[in-house]
């Protein structure tokens, strides 16, 4: 499943015209709400809001009530007090968590104990790809590190630009020994 991730009236309206059947609007206002949720649904779409980012839309119980009553199909939060009043308000609750390390993986699964959400969203979706354009765009060395676990994985930190690596595996510390 693809799902459009809109932060722009334009991108809402190519969304909107697209085969996508579920969008994230990454900056809902309550002023234009309940035009873009018509909108959506009259393209035979669904539509996330991403909670923690919306203007002028309380971040509580109460808020969360009004959007489902304007017809939003579910919210979008990276903060466990959010999912947990979206999921008693009737809505269906997305988490995302940004995963850099061993530790974050470790806090992601303690959250998702505590709040229960319907979906989760890992990201960076592909750190690889920003660590090529990164370099493409700067003059400075790169280095990539978390979740490193394997020589595959460091090779192709290498092979997108990184000038160095940082992992916490003792194995990984020496050069590649030559068979």
């Amino acid at each position: 499943m693809i799902i459009a991730a809109v932060r722009t009236e334009q991108e809402l309206e190519a969304a909107r015209r697209s085969q996508v059947k579920l969008i994230f609007c990454l900056n809902p206002n309550i002023l234009t709400l309940e035009d873009t949720v018509r909108a959506v649904h009259s393209s035979g779409k669904k539509i996330f809001l991403h909670m923690d980012l919306a203007e002028g839309l309380g971040k509580d119980k109460p808020g969360l009530v009004y959007v489902k009553k304007m017809g939003v199909d579910g919210v979008i939060s990276t903060r466990v007090n959010i999912i947990k009043a979206a999921r008693e308000a009737g809505l269906f609750t997305v988490q995302r968590f940004f995963i850099v390390d061993s530790h974050s993986v470790n806090t992601t699964l303690e959250a998702i104990k505590s709040s229960r959400p319907d979906m989760i969203e890992i990201m960076p979706g592909i750190v690889t790809k920003v660590i090529a354009d990164l370099k493409a765009s700067l003059n400075i060395p790169i280095i990539a590190g978390g979740l490193i676990e394997t020589r595959k994985e460091i090779e192709e930190a290498v092979h997108s630009s990184a000038s160095g690596i940082s992992t916490s595996r003792p194995e990984l510390w020496g050069r590649k020994e030559k068979s």
